[in-house]
């Protein structure tokens, strides 16, 4: 009797131990379906999005035809966007060096004038809001940018009040840059990696933090 309990015993922990272990492979493919499925659905992959320097843009942004990842990306952030045929809009969340943008620290914004028809730069909080402030600013366009005679531009990220170009930043903790080109060879090509190298962003370069 002791012996058939033994191998009763011995049968119900091999039970165990397989569903334990199955468990655990469908808690691992679960774990890491979701978790690709949100990064595809957060910072797309080389064939939704493209990178150029600190920025980067969704290919096939507004368009019918778009992939499931990008029409899931934008149904998810609730923004209705322009086809890619004739705009599109770069989001950077780090500088030129690959560091985190974040509103303790001090930015300079600076490149050419750009080829477009219109263009905007604006910042934004974590969550993709504008940031609150008593002077409210929250973007420059090719309207409203001062521009110097060499055909360069500079706009000043910081809390406290710059000359020139600034966009306060207040205390939103992480930004985000966002800037869209309407009718322009950056909104409308690079769709691949070589057309994208060809396409000249502006620079963004930690100035100092505190």
């Amino acid at each position: 009797m002791q012996f058939v309990l033994h191998r009763a015993k011995k049968k119900l922990q091999a039970i165990i131990l397989r569903i334990s272990d199955w468990a655990i492979f469908v808690g691992l493919v679960l774990i890491g379906g979701l978790g690709s499925s949100y990064y595809m659905l957060s910072a797309g992959n080389s064939l939704t999005t493209l990178k150029v320097g600190p920025w980067s843009t969704w290919k096939h942004e507004g368009r019918v035809d778009a992939d499931p990842y990008t029409r899931a990306h934008f149904a998810r952030s609730g923004t209705l966007n322009l086809t890619t045929d004739i705009a599109n809009t770069y989001q950077a969340s780090r500088d030129s060096d690959g560091l985190r943008l974040h509103s303790s620290c001090e930015y300079e914004i600076s490149g050419e004038t750009l080829d477009a028809r219109w263009w905007s730069i604006t910042a934004l909080d974590d969550q993709g809001r504008l940031i609150a402030n008593p002077s409210s600013r929250y973007t420059f366009t090719s309207d409203t940018v001062a521009i110097s005679p060499d055909g360069t531009f500079t706009v000043t990220l910081a809390r406290d009040a710059r000359p020139g170009n600034w966009l306060p930043t207040a205390g939103a903790g992480r930004l985000t840059l966002a800037m869209t080109l309407l009718e322009s060879d950056a909104a409308i090509a690079g769709d691949t990696e070589a057309e994208a190298a060809t396409i000249v962003l502006p620079v963004i370069k930690r100035v100092a933090c505190r």
